[in-house]
């Protein structure tokens, strides 16, 4: 029975180093410290790379994959070639 009793105890060790790193209540920064303000800073998006021929194919195969999938591969491919040109030239207009 010893070796039963020494992976209950691993066992249990293991459950409290996990309950360890759990934050409680009494672990939240006071009202005012550095921390608490970099808590209330929320982050900021990154910013949306610009939209490039790969990026739009991409994009447009998805859709039609999505939208057209009992067309025939010839016309899916029409498809997104006027998809990734649309995208494109609207994407140009935003600028």
């Amino acid at each position: 029975m010893k070796p039963l009793a020494g992976s209950r105890a691993f066992a249990l060790l293991f459950a409290a180093g996990l309950l360890a790193g759990c934050q409680t209540a009494g672990d939240a920064p006071r009202a005012g410290s550095p921390e608490s303000r970099q808590l209330a800073q929320a982050p900021q998006p990154a910013p949306e790379p610009p939209l490039t021929r790969a990026r739009a194919a991409e994009q447009c195969w998805m859709a039609t994959e999505k939208n057209h999938a009992s067309a025939s591969i010839d016309r899916r491919a029409d498809i997104v070639t006027k998809c990734i040109e649309d995208r494109l030239t609207a994407a140009a207009a935003r600028r």
